[in-house]
């Protein structure tokens, strides 16, 4: 029986090498579950909506920064160096992110904390780190959103905890040495979960209106000429009548996906466009792994998931 049982497990993984082989574009989850406690979680797709665990959903890096050493909210990016560069939210309270690299997705760098909102006395948290490289300027940008106690009082609320986002960033060429942290939008409300990509000329924010009162809560569009900005006012809502948030997106062909959490009906959804005006619910036709909590989506190669496959 057991005989049986390893041979069927090794043609399954023969099958999904074999599918995978016949895809030119991998598409690479990298997710957390829970808290956050077990670090980083990888899923694979070759049409962008079927989604399959690696490692039978088992972490691939555990957290070592931080005193509450969780690895939330991790964005992941191919570097022009070649290396994957990797930061995290490593708490709910503290004043830095998490950031490690890796030249397979497997074996990791020594985590670092980036002290990146230590200057400001004020910073209650460091939220949803994420990277955007500029090829025109070599640039790394890392951002994320902070509330900072006694700033924009214009949207302050007692709701929640009180908590009243901006996004603030910095930027690198080596991620060794980075520049100052400075504002990166404000635009007139609270906002949360920001993740940037090129579009032609243009930069596109997909956001999260983080607004308790009356409540927003969904995913938004704004645009700029560069990558740090200036960015324009926020759009209208992209998603619907639902609590949504920790955007990612991804382009297949002409069309653009924005995947996001549905978090309180513990689901996950995205949309659909062609134009990045008029945006249809796909959500009925993504299937993701049981569990997944919000982080960012990657292009690998065929080659590179075979590694992965195989741990």
């Amino acid at each position: 029986m057991k005989r049986i049982v390893y041979i069927s497990l090794a043609l399954f993984t023969f099958f999904l090498r074999a599918q995978a082989q016949n895809h030119k574009n991998v598409y690479l989850f990298a997710y957390f579950k829970g808290n956050g406690e077990d670090g980083l979680h990888l899923a694979y797709s070759t049409d962008a909506y079927n989604w399959t665990t690696l490692k039978n959903d088992q972490s691939f890096l555990a957290p070592t920064v931080s005193k509450d050493k969780l690895m939330r909210d991790p964005c992941i990016i191919r570097g022009a160096d070649g290396l994957f560069h990797m930061v995290w939210t490593v708490s709910w309270k503290d004043k830095g992110i998490g950031y490690a690299s890796s030249k397979d997705l497997i074996n990791w760098s020594e985590q670092q904390f980036l002290p990146v909102m230590a200057k400001e006395e004020g910073a209650r948290n460091t939220w949803a780190p994420e990277i955007t490289y500029d090829r025109q300027t070599k640039t790394y940008m890392i951002y994320w959103a902070t509330t900072i106690t006694g700033k924009f009082n214009e949207t302050a609320s007692k709701a929640e905890s009180g908590y009243n986002h901006r996004l603030y960033y910095v930027t690198t060429k080596d991620f060794k040495t980075f520049s100052e942290t400075k504002l990166l939008y404000d635009p007139g409300f609270n906002v949360i979960d920001a993740t940037i990509v090129k579009n032609g000329k243009q930069f596109i924010m997909f956001l999260k209106d983080e607004t308790p009162q009356p409540a927003q809560k969904n995913i938004k569009m704004a645009y700029a000429d560069q990558l740090t900005g200036p960015y324009s006012k926020a759009g209208n809502p992209i998603t619907g009548n639902y609590w949504a948030e920790g955007p990612t997106t991804l382009k297949t062909g002409n069309s653009w996906m924005v995947y996001f959490d549905k978090y309180r009906d513990h689901q996950y959804g995205a949309v659909q466009s062609a134009d990045l005006k008029t945006w249809t619910d796909v959500s009925d036709k993504i299937s993701l792994p049981k569990g997944l909590r919000h982080g960012t989506i990657l292009t690998i190669k065929t080659k590179e998931l075979n590694t992965l496959l195989k741990q």
